[in-house]
């Protein structure tokens, strides 16, 4: 009889193993590269998802050759179940998810957590009804600044200028002070300012310094007209797969996600400037260059705001009332409330 129970028993053990060692696959696609100041982040909390029993496969962007702006598509699609999405290329497919950072709303950290916050819920409604996905973290890269290979002192100096956009927002602020907008997404920009494709180019300063930007260009005008922001969705479909359970530790995994993207966008920007501008630079990930940094006029700050009000609100909102109506009053109703300003009328 213990004989004849030993291979049972061995059955059983083999699939307890097999148990205890199965893993729920996650294919995630990033776009953080392995000079960012995000991917330590990222990947840490990628190393933590494994230890929970998620086998984590990373892709790239970069590396596949995929179209940021396809982000939105592919993980609705299912080919990849998480993806790291810049918000502001995924919009032309839907206006209304701009409205979470539209240029010169939210000009320092502070405001742009407020604009984030007040418009999370009504921004993950969307995003699961229109395209079949939820947002498990929104995060910035941090302020969005001016880098340019000519000499640049205003706004106004931007007349004329060929000047890199990644949003229909920011075209059209861009418009407003005569200069020609760009849309590149950022692999192509260094290129094209080397060729002279574009003069300037707007990015965050830790972005602009791991890209080598400094190296094509001369002056930065520390102006943040957006924060870029960005978000991990996850395919509802795949989502819905999972255990209460399961869910429950991504949540929370990513939940740590968004607030070290947060901190990442609060303090190293900070760093990555003084390193680009010739200040101190004690950073393992940063280079040091010596772009001229200009000072900041309180009229430019004036200036963005003005035009943020008369012009890329109600533009915006005009781009959003066809395709989704009644987004002006959400937006006034979450954004504006908390930033004190009015679209779409």
């Amino acid at each position: 009889m213990f004989r004849a129970a030993l291979p049972v028993l061995g059955i059983v053990l083999t699939c307890a193993a097999g148990a205890a060692t199965a893993q729920t696959p996650v294919r995630w696609l990033s776009q953080s590269q392995v000079t960012s100041s995000q991917a330590p982040v990222e990947n840490g909390v990628m190393d933590a998802l494994r230890a929970a029993g998620f086998a984590v496969e990373r892709s790239e962007f970069q590396s596949l050759g995929i179209n940021m702006a396809d982000g939105l598509r592919l993980i609705r699609a299912g080919t990849f179940d998480v993806a790291s999405i810049t918000v502001g290329l995924v919009a032309s497919d839907d206006p209304f998810l701009e409205g979470i950072d539209l240029i010169g709303v939210s000009t320092n950290i502070d405001e742009l957590r407020s604009s984030v916050d007040a418009y999370r819920e009504v921004f993950a409604d969307r995003l699961e009804e229109r395209f079949g996905v939820r947002p498990l973290a929104i995060w910035p890269f941090g302020g969005q600044i001016f880098f340019c290979s000519e000499p640049i002192a205003t706004l106004d100096d931007l007349q004329g200028m060929k000047v890199r956009s990644f949003t229909a927002s920011m075209s059209a602020l861009l418009e407003r002070l005569g200069a020609s907008p760009v849309t590149l997404a950022f692999p192509e920009v260094y290129p094209a300012l080397q060729r002279g494709v574009a003069t300037c180019g707007i990015t965050s300063a830790t972005s602009a310094n791991t890209g080598k930007w400094p190296e094509v260009t001369t002056h930065v005008l520390p102006l943040a007209v957006a924060g870029s922001v960005q978000t991990h969705v996850v395919n509802v479909a795949w989502w819905n797969t999972l255990t209460a359970d399961q869910q429950a530790e991504l949540v929370k995994h990513f939940a740590e996600l968004e607030a070290g993207l947060w901190e990442v966008a609060a303090t190293t920007n900070g760093v990555a400037l003084s390193c680009t501008t010739g200040g101190p630079c004690d950073s393992p990930i940063y280079t040091a260059y010596n772009l001229t940094l200009v000072d900041l006029a309180e009229s430019d700050l004036a200036k963005l705001r003005a035009i943020a009000e008369e012009v890329i609100l109600d533009d915006w909102a005009a781009r959003c009332e066809p395709v989704y109506p009644g987004c002006a009053e959400a937006w006034n109703s979450t954004v504006g409330a908390a930033r004190g300003m009015t679209a779409g009328e």
